[in-house]
């Protein structure tokens, strides 16, 4: 039972949980990016950051539609 509530914790439920989600993975990918201009100066390290920020945009996409999906999918149980 108390294993049950822990892992409730891991689950995303709505959409303002996903934007934290999603904002702190942006945080990350871009001190990740900062750390790639500065360990390859250049447009390498500019690609790396501009492919590091792609992955956030990707990311929080594929969180907004699973959640969409998951809502949905509840609803419809819940009709039935």
């Amino acid at each position: 039972m108390m294993w049950k509530k822990i892992g409730r914790l891991f689950v995303i439920k709505t959409r303002f949980e996903a934007c934290l989600i999603i904002y702190a993975l942006a945080v990350g990918a871009m001190a990740r990016g900062s750390a790639y201009l500065h360990e390859y100066p250049g447009i390498g390290g500019k690609l790396l950051l501009v492919a590091c920020s792609g992955a956030v945009f990707l990311a929080g996409a594929k969180i907004f539609d699973c959640l969409r999906y998951e809502q949905a999918a509840a609803r419809a149980k819940m009709a039935d």
